[in-house]
């Protein structure tokens, strides 16, 4: 057993697998997420299973999604395994969190997989990504557009810095666990959602004053709290969804202080 381990650890060209070293990190790393025992958690990218053990001590049923044979193979003696692409696979219909060591290559795919859908039950995800991605993502500005047309619904914090060195094979870059925590209040209504995102991509592609009229581009940036010649990478979230309300929905808007301010 401990040399079929060995072996599937070795990593397949493709797929971007970089597994932890340490099982006390391992450790460590889900002990700080307050896994609750009635919990489902569906782990992406379970790889030899180092986070997936820790897991299934504290929670009530892990999933484990892992694409590679070798490797569902060696975790389906002692897990629930979905041997699947993250992308294809079908998540659950009841609440439930993700976490995951994710191919680097493939986390953005992953997240708008995660996010987009307003839908889902999901309501939590802590997930191992590039530093610079994880820093990027949860900057109040310079924002970027994926970080501005999740914020509404979803609170995206850099939890923790994880060394290159942690990792077998070593990745060129750190690490960083980046949290996603579904907002209890969202700024901007889920039905919303699809208006809300293609006014972002239209701001950050052809600037604020193509999406908003100056006037209420001047009445907004008074109220919320930034520039009038802001530009779309200089507003936060908050300042994204107190633009959209005024906008395309001014009466929610002055009726709803907490979008504004």
């Amino acid at each position: 057993m401990a040399d079929r381990a060995r072996q599937a650890r070795h990593p397949r060209r493709g797929l971007s697998q970089n597994f932890l070293r340490s099982r006390r990190l391992a450790a460590d790393i889900v002990r700080g997420l307050d896994v609750e025992p009635h919990e489902l958690i569906v782990e992406i990218g379970a790889g030899d299973g180092r986070l997936t053990a820790e897991l299934a001590q504290r929670a009530r049923r892990v999933i484990a999604i892992e694409v590679d044979p070798r490797l569902a193979a060696l975790l389906r003696t002692r897990f629930e395994v979905v041997e699947r692409d993250a992308l294809a696979v079908a998540f659950p219909t009841e609440p439930f969190r993700v976490v995951g060591n994710i191919p680097f290559h493939r986390t953005t795919a992953i997240l708008r997989r995660l996010l987009d859908d307003l839908g889902s039950p999901l309501v939590r995800a802590d997930v191992i990504v590039q530093w610079e991605l994880a820093r990027k993502r949860t900057a109040v500005v310079p924002s970027t557009q994926l970080a501005a047309e999740w914020g509404p619904w979803w609170e995206l914090m850099l939890v923790r810095r994880i060394d290159a060195s942690a990792f077998e094979p070593t990745p060129h870059v750190d690490a960083a666990l980046l949290r996603i925590v579904r907002r209890e209040s969202e700024l901007v209504p889920a039905t919303a959602a699809r208006e809300y995102r293609a006014f972002v991509r239209r701001a950050f592609d052809d600037g604020l004053r193509s999406a908003v009229p100056p006037i209420v581009l001047k009445r907004t940036a008074a109220a919320a709290g930034f520039a009038r010649g802001a530009h779309a990478r200089d507003l936060d979230v908050h300042q994204w969804a107190a633009l959209f309300n005024l906008h395309h929905r001014p009466d929610k808007a002055l009726q709803s202080p907490r979008h504004i301010l």
